[in-house]
């Protein structure tokens, strides 16, 4: 999998009634409000695959708390060094970044059925196997586990990857259910993006 670019690209600037986005989300997404919507709870375990400068990352790990876990992957190895300064400084023990290639077996090295939650948000896009990166998200979860996707639309918009290479959300959606996952419903992830849950089906 080629190393991930940051996760958006273009800065926007915020009102006064809105608190301005988190450093390097670009003001696309809004990873709080993201997380808050997920229902993530203390002690849950989470995978953010393409964790890049860890937008999801550090609000997941605040969320689970520290009787939780966040694993924060990406093949991105500088990403990986800037994201455990944050660590350090925003004292979050739950949160372990991990050098990871997705798109090869096993690649994120965690075990079978091992997390309660999975986050694949902007990197979908970047994969040329993209089904691999699924398919480990369904590895590594629990049975009754939840997967979120979110990845640029394709409203017109000169920031973010070329149209080319954006994923609609028809072949996200299609891709999610050839790997064995169920549709629980969409959210807004944020300007010019969307947003999926689903869930691994209990066994």
């Amino acid at each position: 999998m080629p190393e991930s670019s940051e996760r958006t690209t273009a800065a926007t600037v915020p009102t006064r009634a809105e608190p301005p986005p988190p450093p390097g989300s670009g003001g696309f997404l809004h990873p709080d409000k993201t997380i808050a919507a997920f229902d993530l709870r203390p002690g849950m375990i989470v995978a953010d695959f393409g964790c890049g400068g860890g937008y999801f990352s550090i609000p997941a790990a605040r969320a689970v708390g520290e009787n939780g876990k966040v694993y924060a992957l990406d093949v991105q190895k500088n990403a990986l060094a800037a994201l455990k300064a944050k660590v350090a400084a925003e004292h979050l023990p739950q949160l372990e970044p991990v050098w990871a290639d997705l798109e090869r077996p096993d690649g994120s090295h965690l075990p079978q059925s091992a997390v309660d939650f999975v986050i694949i948000a902007n990197i979908l896009f970047q994969a040329e196997k993209r089904d691999a990166v699924v398919a480990e998200a369904r590895r590594v979860l629990r049975s009754g586990g939840m997967l979120a996707i979110v990845e640029w639309d394709d409203t017109p918009f000169p920031a973010g990857p070329p149209m080319i290479l954006r994923v609609p959300r028809a072949e996200a959606k299609q891709l999610a259910a050839k790997t064995g996952f169920e549709l629980v419903r969409e959210f807004d992830a944020g300007s010019h993006h969307y947003g999926m849950l689903f869930t691994k089906p209990r066994t």
